[in-house]
């Protein structure tokens, strides 16, 4: 049965997905596991129903459109540079050392030095879905631990866009008689992409945002959904047809310029459903292309490339972030977000057969160490806490860099320092906390601000105010803040978990001191009712003051 058409193969697909999915779920391993394991019970290299793989393939493009589309449409300048410091540089010398370990595992099993690399390159990413879903799991997302992981994994993003422009470049050129040519080949394809690049941010934003907003204005839903699509799909074969670079590196470019437009949350939000669906159809169709029999024929391979992802990678990571001055729970959040790949990696072999400089054997070990480590990674996330706390027990070194935890730094004002005694605590840097910030402060009152992020709680002290970079889930960080000594507390950090974790600490160490908390919904203040706190719902205080207004208004008080 190898003409079973379209609709067959997406009904298979999907089916097989959904089912297989729920299964893993059930067991506490990510869906995209079942995804894969849909393709390969549909693939060719196992018995009973076979998909149509030339078909899977032309769908999984427009699911690799989507889906770096959908990477560009959060892509976020902004919070990589929170925490490029080590973000950047970890992540290249990481992406090297990885890079390097697959290749030499590849080599002593004779693949030639071109698919080594690939092969070494493949293993160095990490999949941005299972990260995210793995830091939402244990809470630590909106954590400093979290930023730095998905910095990290922009960074490695980015460079593995990069690669997929000039691998194709490269291998072509491999063959040319002199360096010369191999030059101006690989400059050529750089001119293209910096010309798709300007013209994206000086022409292509300026008309999406027009775009958005002409659809926006008719007010069907199904317009800007469709204009969404378009856009991503339209610009990805554009930079494929005009500029000669992939459909990913286009997709990419239309989700990050997307992002600027004031519609880029509507955006993601109404694509979202259809980049599922496609995303789906992508892993189901990577699963095609596993071929099984390398779990018992190649067993010794399959458990290196294993090992450098989940135990290379690992280490690598946790020694990098160490010798930046991080703490050992820092340390094993990035290494356990690392410990797997995903998407790139598939979308890399994918080409390196394509261009003909990876086998299919190579694929397929690939493809079994995605399977093992992804099906693995919740597990991996759930060891951080009894991980770190035994290295601390085996090697009390560790404890300094833990004492110093998230507390990075104590910056006091000049000012400040003098009217610690009394202060008023308040947790999170971001509008609200600042806010408050100010307003405490013009009422005559000290206050020190405990922030995730060292840049911004630095610049803090340009206000005069005191502050502490540091996690405030963290009984270290409050002691380094003076909960001792404070008046109030006011924790005003807009991730619940976060903010559980804070007022639990604060109650631990001082059952006495008056705490307010900023939620969003009834669901997340009955989290606090029994800790004693002031809870302020958004909504709430907006429905206040706009109801204070106008009955001002209507008595002719003037506000």
């Amino acid at each position: 049965m190898h003409d079973v058409g379209l609709i067959a193969t997406i009904a298979a697909a999907f089916g097989l997905a959904l089912v297989l999915g729920l299964l893993v779920r059930r067991v506490g391993m990510p869906p995209l596991v079942g995804y894969l394991l849909a393709g390969v019970a549909i693939g060719p290299a196992t018995p009973g129903f076979v998909g149509d793989v030339g078909l899977s393939r032309q769908l999984a493009e427009i699911g690799v459109m989507l889906l770096m589309f959908g990477v560009g449409l959060h892509f976020s300048v902004k919070d990589l540079m929170e925490v490029k410091r080590i973000a950047v540089p970890g992540a290249i010398v990481q992406i090297v050392v990885a890079t390097l370990l697959g290749a030499g595992v590849a080599h002593l099993f004779g693949a030639p030095l071109g698919e080594a690399l690939l092969l070494g390159l493949s293993l160095s990413v990490a999949s941005t879905v299972v990260l995210l879903r793995g830091l939402e799991t244990v809470g630590l997302l909106s954590s400093i631990q979290g930023k730095i992981a998905v910095g990290w994994l922009v960074v490695e993003d980015l460079v593995m866009v990069l690669v997929l422009v000039l691998l194709p470049v490269v291998v072509g050129a491999g063959g040319a008689s002199d360096s010369s040519g191999f030059v101006w080949a690989v400059g050529g394809i750089l001119v293209k992409v910096v010309g798709f690049i300007a013209f994206m941010m000086l022409v292509a934003r300026r008309a999406l945002t027009w775009l958005l907003q002409r659809v926006a204005a008719t007010g069907s839903n199904e317009l800007f959904t469709l204009a969404v699509v378009a856009s991503a799909v339209s610009v990805a074969f554009g930079a494929a047809e005009l500029f000669g670079v992939s459909f990913a590196l286009g997709a990419f470019f239309a989700g990050m310029v997307m992002r600027e437009s004031e519609y880029s949350h509507r955006a993601a939000h109404d694509s979202l459903p259809l980049r599922d669906a496609f995303s789906v159809l992508f892993f189901v169709s990577v699963g095609m292309l596993f071929e099984p029999d390398v779990l018992w024929t190649s067993t010794t391979q399959v458990i290196a490339v294993v090992a450098v992802i989940m135990v290379g990678k690992s280490l690598a990571a946790v020694a990098i972030v160490l010798l930046f001055g991080y703490p050992v729970a820092t340390a094993l959040t990035v290494a356990a977000g690392l410990a797997q790949i995903g998407e790139f990696s598939f979308i890399l072999t994918s080409l390196g057969v394509e261009i003909g400089i990876l086998s299919r054997h190579v694929q397929s070990l690939v493809l079994a160490g995605a399977i093992v480590s992804i099906a693995l990674n919740a597990f991996v996330f759930g060891s951080i806490g009894p991980v770190s706390r035994r290295l601390i027990a085996w090697f009390p070194a560790l404890k300094r860099g833990e004492g110093a935890t998230e507390v990075r730094a104590v910056l006091p004002a000049p000012d400040a320092t003098r009217n610690a005694e009394g202060a008023v605590l308040i947790a999170g840097g971001g509008r609200v906390g600042t806010g408050v910030a100010a307003a405490v402060t013009a009422a005559g009152k000290a206050i020190t601000i405990i922030d995730a992020n060292r840049e911004r709680a630095a610049s803090f002290a340009e206000h005069g105010w005191r502050a502490v970079a540091g996690d405030a889930g963290d009984p270290a960080t409050w002691t380094a803040s003076g909960l001792d000594r404070a008046s109030a507390v006011v924790v005003a950090i807009p991730d619940v978990v976060t903010a559980r974790r804070a007022v639990t600490v604060v109650r631990a160490l001082r059952s006495d001191v008056p705490v307010v908390v900023r939620v969003h919904g009834d669901e997340q203040a009955a989290l606090f009712v029994d800790d004693g706190v002031g809870v302020f719902h958004g909504d709430q205080e907006l429905a206040r003051g706009m109801a204070a207004r106008v009955l001002a208004d209507l008595r002719g008080v003037p506000t």
